[in-house]
């Protein structure tokens, strides 16, 4: 499924509702993946198989402010990593080559402070430029970066609420899907196309 690419402008008003609502400033966007549960595929081994122990695909989204789905990449293999299926995704793709529109960097709210934008995922995804994480639990040292760790998992948050409001609407996603990965990802493709036709 093709979603637009946001314009740089689009961007923008992004970030200015996650700073308005959830008080993290420069935030495009919150990535997170979703592993939806399938039969497991005829002679695929354990390419499917995922850390859950059972079969899935993923669903890998980009989620702004208000829980709308901004960038999608379907059909993941099950058995990679979070890191690994961004890292081949075409949004991750994307992202490293500089065709995301990302706007330059700006000054942090009430600050002359330049810093890029960005998207915040949890720990399991790299941290680059424009991808930001959590402090590790060891490196919580002192309330600064305490407060930066609830703040961005507020805004993190943004992208489970995504995928629960999806879930609710769409009750395919609370069964095992017995099909192909290819008729699961034209599945998933088109409840996340309905899903942003709602909102």
């Amino acid at each position: 499924m093709k979603v637009p690419t946001p314009s740089e402008e689009d961007w923008k008003q992004i970030a200015r509702k996650y700073w308005e609502k959830w008080n993290f400033p420069n935030c495009i966007g919150a990535l997170d993946g979703k592993h939806v549960v399938i039969e497991c595929p005829a002679n695929s081994g354990s390419k499917y198989f995922c850390y859950k122990k059972t079969f899935s695909i993923v669903l890998l989204a980009l989620v702004d402010a208000d829980y709308r789905f901004t960038l999608l990449d379907i059909g993941g293999l099950g058995k990679n990593s979070d890191g690994c299926l961004f890292a081949n995704s075409v949004v991750g793709k994307s992202l490293a080559q500089n065709k995301l529109n990302i706007p330059d960097d700006k000054a942090l709210p009430g600050t002359k402070e330049i810093m890029p934008y960005v998207i915040v995922r949890d720990a399991a995804f790299p941290l680059q430029k424009h991808l930001m994480r959590p402090y590790p639990g060891n490196q919580l040292t002192d309330e600064e970066k305490k407060k930066f760790n609830y703040r961005l998992s507020r805004a993190r948050r943004t992208s489970e609420n995504a995928f629960g409001i999806l879930a609710r609407r769409f009750r395919i996603y609370e069964r095992r899907l017995s099909m192909t990965p290819e008729h699961v990802n034209i599945v998933v493709a088109a409840t996340c196309c309905f899903n942003i036709r709602l909102q």
